[in-house]
């Protein structure tokens, strides 16, 4: 069945007044409210269109009607106005990601932080594991006799260091020439495409120094393992206890349980890096994640370039306020970009 210009404008009423209420929406509160310039009679049949379309439900046989996921997902698509900002909701967010920071992954715990403030809901970020990081600058810096530091920067803006035992003889100008080395053959690549002819590479151009070779991979790699498994930062979970949708017990208990298990997040956000759209909102049963069948998920990357170099989400109940949600993820996603290139910017000259 067609869904018209009257289907239309009821639909869009009636969720937005479930947004508002959390509470079922019958004909004559529309008419009353709506000026729809229908009776409640006619609004009643067209609710019932509506409910035998998939777009609406009736939770009890006396009870009016609330939106379907389908519902939501029509009105996200096609219907929903888009909301803007407050000044001050537009200056919070400009100032956290102003404050001064010196690596990316405290970058993101800022905007989860301000996200979770500003929609009121829970939030989460992270940046990408080692699979998507891709290695900018490696530097090997003498600390003493026998003793050097590698240094790696990576896309995302990520600094690691590893101190690693060499050989008494290396000196330290020595160094300079193999940190070149290193650094002119991985840089730009991913950890995936560092295998055994670039490392037979290295050690051909190390000459008589190539001793130093295993302990400088060693110290290489544990920097990488250091960003395989990214923190996720989440904020805000307490927040989703202030919704009707969570006032029962085993229900709230499910929830926190789900926001507790950060592997499952990790896996979340992976998806979203691949699927690599500008933003993704994914309603109630759209998730694949049984403990969130009564919420939705709206995420967002953040690029340097074609390079994702971290993610932010916002969960909330399906009834969430898709269009607050979406300008303030949208402003915050302008502002965080900037930030994030003066960010590595600043790094890339301090190694």
């Amino acid at each position: 069945m067609f869904l018209d210009d009257r289907k239309k404008s009821i639909l869009h009423a009636i969720i937005d007044d479930y947004i508002n209420t959390a509470e079922p929406v019958g004909s004559r509160t529309l008419a009353r409210k709506h000026g729809l310039g229908l009776s409640s009679a006619t609004i009643r049949n067209e609710m019932a269109d509506l409910e035998d379309m998939g777009y609406l439900t009736q939770p009890h046989t006396s009870a009016g009607r609330i939106p379907s996921d389908k519902g939501y997902r029509f009105y996200v698509d096609q219907l929903m106005e888009f909301s803007e900002l407050t000044d001050e909701e537009m200056y919070s967010i400009k100032d956290a990601m102003e404050t001064r920071i010196n690596e990316l992954s405290q970058f993101l715990k800022q905007a989860s932080v301000i996200m979770s403030q500003i929609t009121k809901y829970a939030s989460m970020a992270a940046a990408p594991g080692k699979q998507n990081s891709i290695l900018k600058t490696v530097q090997i810096v003498p600390v003493e006799k026998g003793k050097a530091l590698i240094v790696v920067l990576t896309n995302a803006g990520v600094i690691k260091n590893s101190l690693i035992n060499i050989p008494e003889t290396v000196l330290p100008e020595e160094l300079i020439t193999v940190s070149n080395i290193f650094n002119e053959k991985l840089k730009d690549l991913t950890i995936d495409n560092i295998n055994a002819s670039v490392i037979k590479e290295i050690e051909l151009l190390l000459g008589n120094v190539r001793g130093i070779l295993l302990p400088i991979l060693n110290g290489v790699t544990n920097c990488i393992n250091q960003i395989d498994c990214p923190e996720i930062y989440l904020d805000g979970t307490i927040n989703m206890l202030n919704y009707p949708e969570f006032s029962d017990v085993m229900r709230a208990k499910e929830f926190l349980n789900l926001m507790d298990a950060k592997d499952v997040w990790r896996r979340i956000l992976n998806n979203v890096y691949k699927d690599g759209d500008y933003i993704t909102i994914t309603i109630g049963e759209e998730n694949k994640i049984v403990e969130m069948k009564d919420c939705s998920l709206i995420t967002t990357t953040y690029n340097l370039g074609n390079v994702v170099v971290g993610t932010i989400g916002v969960i909330g109940p399906t009834r969430m306020e898709y269009s607050k949600v979406l300008a303030a993820m949208d402003y915050m996603r302008k502002k965080a970009n900037e930030e994030i290139r003066k960010l590595i910017g600043e790094n890339e000259k301090n190694i």
